[in-house]
């Protein structure tokens, strides 16, 4: 299989340019997991592979809990179905949090009394789903005295207790995330050993999507290559393997991958899934591409015609949303016309008014600690 196969079977199986799903809470249960960090980028991700085509929609699943947004998979946001939950933890947290021991000890998080402790608070603070933001979290903790109150502390303590399958979200309160108790808003499940729970995490996650790499599937899952190997292996005939550039990648050949949108540009939000999770084959690189040089929270990718042309931003206002996108000199201009109906697209789905701006060349950057990002 090429390249260019790859990339359109990719966008098909991931409902960018086949039927959308019917629901956001569909598009979590395709991809298992999908990284939110940026949550309103991520919530227009759902959006641009569903029938929940605006953000109030994405929004309402979301406070109705039939997916949550929980720190799972890799140590960050993602948002994952309620029913995926806890099998999902059973195939990746331990290793998780074992890999940040380090970190937690240098954080003074290090003495399991003292965490105890602060995970009991937690839990009687939310009892009864209060759904507290956290910043009434740390309010609670300084009322205590000696617990973890401010930063990065608190920030690991929360992070632990989500980790331990303890602490999930709560629905949004305006534009703040709150907190609840995940056994007071998951469903139960059946528990799964840990063979079995690695093996259905490497089905599902081929399903949504392959083709992939095992390289791919290790990245996104936190594993040990043999422990993705052998994951992949358990899924038996139910995974089909193809060579893409001499590089064995697994898809499910049930998943529809056909492709029924006419021809589209997409502003991919950041860390989308369909750029984030392949380091293998990624998607061709225009001529004189405007990248930044580096990871930039700020810019996103423009792809179209299966090649990433460039970069854009968005600012919401009250009643606009500003569109920036830095093009290469080689988009033609029927894809530039595209990249504006992308734009049009983004516009809807915050319920705001367009005002979009285009430029070639690199945006302007500035610096802030030791790193570089791009001016807002």
């Amino acid at each position: 299989m090429d390249r260019s196969r790859v990339l359109r079977r990719r966008l098909a199986t991931q409902r960018l340019s086949s039927a959308p799903l019917p629901s956001a809470t569909d598009v979590v249960r395709l991809l298992t997991c999908v990284q939110s960090q940026e949550r309103d980028h991520a919530f227009f991700s759902l959006g641009l592979r569903s029938r929940s085509a605006t953000y109030a929609a994405v929004r309402a699943e979301l406070d109705r809990g039939t997916f949550v947004r929980t720190h799972i998979l890799r140590p960050t946001w993602h948002f994952v179905a309620a029913e995926d939950l806890r099998w999902v933890l059973a195939a990746t947290s331990e290793r998780v949090i074992r890999g940040m021991a380090g970190r937690h000890a240098q954080v003074g998080l290090d003495d399991p009394r003292h965490v105890g402790r602060s995970l009991d608070v937690l839990t009687e603070l939310l009892s009864g789903r209060t759904f507290p933001t956290r910043a009434e979290i740390a309010a609670e903790f300084d009322r205590h005295g000696g617990l973890p109150a401010r930063g990065e502390q608190l920030s690991h303590l929360v992070l632990l207790a989500e980790l331990r399958g303890m602490v999930c979200s709560g629905p949004m309160r305006g534009v703040h995330h709150t907190y609840a108790l995940v056994d007071e808003v998951v469903p139960p499940s059946p528990a799964v050993d840990l063979e079995e729970a690695r093996a259905r995490l490497a089905q599902r996650f081929f399903a949504g999507h392959g083709p992939a790499a095992v390289k791919d599937f290790t990245r996104w899952a936190s594993l040990t290559i043999a422990d993705a190997t052998a994951a992949v292996a358990a899924c038996g005939d139910a995974l089909e393997q193809v060579e893409v550039e001499g590089v064995p990648h697994w898809y499910d050949p049930t998943v529809p991958s056909r492709t029924t949108a006419a021809r589209a540009a997409y502003l991919l939000p950041v860390y989308d899934e369909v750029v984030l999770t392949y380091p293998t084959t990624g998607f061709v690189v225009a001529d004189g591409h405007p990248n930044v040089g580096g990871v930039d929270p700020f810019w996103a990718p423009v792809v179209v015609d299966n090649t990433d042309v460039g970069l854009w931003k968005r600012t919401v206002g009250n009643a606009t949303v500003a569109v920036e996108v830095r093009l290469a000199p080689s988009t033609s201009e029927d894809q530039r016309a595209l990249v504006r109906g992308a734009a049009e697209r983004l516009a809807a789905f915050v319920g705001k008014e367009l005002a979009y701006t285009e430029a070639e060349g690199r945006p302007k950057l500035w610096r802030e600690g030791r790193g570089l990002r791009a001016a807002r």
